[in-house]
């Protein structure tokens, strides 16, 4: 049983204090009450990744945004039945109210019942020849070169450990000694690594062709030149919840035309737009898929958008997770030069 306070939020607060107690406590939920205590509902990161991608901005009220009909249980309910609820509802909390709906407590599923580690795999891809990069590259492979001083691929698979997922798959091809050297079975890591060995380029999805056992679990796919603070718990949860097939990872990118544009039809000047800001979302080169999803990957050179174009030409649920979180792509020399300038506040 957890304590409410550190949690609670009046209605009228904001998304970003409601972001700021999500993200700073071990529960990953707030909730909202009212003057007298009584239980309004709560809100968690799916509901407010939800609202960024309708169009809601940090700074906005929480209303309309938080659960307003909340699960929740009286204060007489067994630990038994606050159990066998959280599974079939597959939710990690539930608040406890007494008789006049105020917040009592917030009921949560033991950590002792849950997994030291957790089953889902993780497929790093590795192999990439880096050209941007050169000179650095011509002796190292990208995911190697030093950000903080140790290789970005150290501080991608100490992230995924610190959330659980510790089985590890690399992709590798380009200079793969050198990462099977310094990371060998992952067990000095906390983790457990093996190896796939791409004879020729694959793609960021051909690549998968090769997985020697298929994933029982939804199983995360990612660039190996990535350096972020997502939380992968969250996007699991986020993936599970909306019954997809495949989650994309997204960041917002903004384009600022230079010129003022002129709106025109039929020759006539309808409106002129001095420098507008054009806002996309692109991909960030974090996955998950479901195992069925490799029934859909050829064995040759195959990239993840082609993999998403099939998965939702059949129909199928693929949904995208909009990042907030620290991101950032090291694929030439300003952007490694950045990562080395602001590992240490953001990792550290």
């Amino acid at each position: 049983m957890k304590k409410v306070e550190a949690v609670k939020l009046p209605p009228d607060a904001s998304i970003r204090e409601a972001l700021h107690i999500i993200d700073s406590g071990a529960i990953k939920l707030a909730i909202i009450a009212d003057e007298e205590n009584r239980l309004l509902g709560t809100v968690t990161d799916g509901d407010i990744r939800r609202a960024i991608l309708n169009g809601k901005t940090l700074d906005e009220s929480i209303d309309g945004v938080y659960n307003k009909h909340p699960v929740v249980v009286g204060i007489d309910e067994s630990k038994e039945s606050i159990i066998n609820l959280c599974t079939a509802k597959k939710i990690y909390q539930i608040p406890v109210v007494d008789k006049r709906g105020r917040i009592v407590r917030i009921a949560m599923l033991d950590e002792l019942l849950k997994p030291k580690t957790r089953p889902n795999k993780v497929v790093l891809m590795v192999g990439g020849l880096g050209s941007r990069l050169r000179p650095l590259t011509e002796t190292t492979p990208k995911p190697m070169l030093h950000v903080g001083g140790r290789p970005i691929l150290q501080t991608i698979v100490e992230r995924f450990a610190s959330h659980g997922f510790t089985d590890i798959i690399m992709c590798v091809n380009y200079k793969a000694d050198i990462i099977r050297d310094y990371f060998g079975d992952g067990n000095r890591f906390g983790v457990n690594i093996s190896y796939i060995l791409e004879q020729k380029r694959m793609g960021t999805a051909g690549a998968l062709s090769l997985l020697k056992e298929r994933p029982g679990e939804p199983f995360f796919v990612m660039n190996g030149d990535l350096l972020t603070n997502v939380n992968f718990e969250n996007m699991l949860q986020f993936h599970l919840d909306n019954n997809a097939m495949a989650s994309m990872c997204v960041r917002e990118y903004d384009f600022q035309v230079p010129y003022g544009v002129v709106n025109i039809e039929n020759g006539k000047i309808r409106s002129i737009e001095e420098k507008p800001v054009q806002r996309f979302f692109v991909s960030a080169g974090i996955y998950i898929l479901n195992p069925a999803c490799l029934d859909l990957i050829p064995n040759e050179y195959y990239d993840m958008p082609a993999l998403f174009e099939k998965i939702i030409s059949r129909g199928e649920h693929a949904v995208s997770f909009p990042l907030r979180e620290y991101w950032l792509d090291i694929g030439r020399m300003e952007e490694y030069e950045k990562a080395n300038r602001e590992y240490y506040k953001v990792f550290e």
